[in-house]
């Protein structure tokens, strides 16, 4: 009997093909897309948005034309409460939230994890570009980087654990972008030349504060911009409306340029510097998940990475306690920003990651 593989598909090409390459390899494939939020305007989504209607629409028909069963599985309470909950809070606390994140960990590989296993699936699927590996030396199955370096996406699956890793399949992992778009041609999928989703499902139009404020009908006050020194500059239209490292859409008329370096909740206030003061060498993450071992036991040298797009940079992490470690970089890195995600790699392996304090 062929193994049950469970496809997310999201409407787009990345996540169509992936069913095509398990159904190719033998797999017993079925197609879902996870209904996670409604917009009460599709118009308003940007045609770079994912999750609306016609994504829907894009999944089933790609189905069809493979011959595997498609559903749609509500998973809205659950995405309202681990990841809009979450993006709402950190905004709200002067945290920089990274929902894909949070979307990836709560959702995709928890949530749709548990449902595959009540319906007998072997694995779950995704058009994610990184690879699982299992090293028989260690035990261990380990999480790597796609042979596509310019759509790896393996920062924003350092959270996958053990369990998880051993019942994940990225089939991608081993093509380039350009690779997997010839195929979709060649196959004839409707979504072959079809953009790739780049804004938060839940935000479209980019427009985070107008969200959080219609969401929660709160309002947010007023208050100072200052410098280092506490003197005031100006006026800010609401704390949330500024992260780490910002510098446009301050609304100042300054001397020279500054940027936001940090919030101060209890005041406030939004702190201004120049750039040099963005730069900082060390910093603490909690949340620890660690993939290629249980503990780091000694100072280990690794690269990092402070956000999505940056390149990896060379440092020397120290776990602390079994949810803490401290990174050191060899140089200081910009705009370090509190409730990212900080991801160590070994080469082309992750070993895992946590969420920057």
């Amino acid at each position: 009997m062929p193994k049950k593989a469970l496809i997310a598909m999201s409407g787009g090409v990345d996540s169509s093909v992936a069913a095509y390459l398990m159904k190719e390899r033998g797999f017993d494939c079925t197609g879902i897309t996870l209904k996670l939020f409604d917009r009460d305007n599709e118009e308003d989504a940007t045609e770079k948005a994912c999750c609306s209607l016609d994504d829907i629409e894009d999944a089933r028909n790609v189905c069809r034309r493979l011959g595997i069963p498609y559903y749609v599985y509500n998973f809205k309470d659950s995405f309202r409460e681990n990841v809009i909950a979450r993006f709402i809070d950190a905004y709200e606390t002067g945290r920089t939230p990274n929902p894909c994140i949070d979307c990836n960990r709560f959702i995709k590989f928890e949530k749709l994890m548990r449902r595959a296993e009540e319906l007998d699936f072997d694995c779950v699927v995704t058009g994610h570009y990184a690879t699982v590996e299992y090293n028989a030396e260690s035990g261990r199955y380990l999480l790597k980087k796609s042979v596509d370096l310019s759509k790896d996406q393996s920062y924003v699956l350092y959270s996958l654990t053990q369990e998880q890793l051993k019942k994940t399949v990225f089939p991608l992992g081993e093509m380039t972008k350009e690779q997997t778009r010839a195929l979709a041609g060649e196959l004839g999928l409707i979504n072959a030349g079809k953009h790739d989703s780049q804004d938060i499902c839940f935000v479209p139009d980019g427009d985070y504060a107008r969200f959080i404020e219609e969401y929660t009908g709160k309002t947010y006050p007023c208050g100072d911009f200052v410098d280092e020194n506490g003197t005031v500059l100006g006026e800010h239209k609401g704390i949330i409306r500024y992260t780490v490292g910002q510098r446009k859409g301050l609304g100042l008329a300054l001397p020279h340029p500054m940027y936001v370096k940090e919030k101060n909740l209890e005041e406030n206030k939004v702190v201004l510097c120049d750039n040099a003061a963005l730069f900082s060498k060390e910093l603490l993450a909690n949340d620890l998940n660690l993939i290629a071992f249980d503990k780091i036991e000694k100072p280990l040298r690794v690269s990092a990475r402070v956000r999505y797009n940056q390149k990896e940079q060379p440092a020397t992490v120290y776990q602390l306690d079994s949810d803490t470690i401290r990174v050191v970089f060899d140089e200081p890195q910009r705009a370090i920003s509190k409730g990212q995600a900080v991801v160590l790699y070994d080469g082309e392996y992750v070993l895992g990651g946590g969420t920057i304090l």
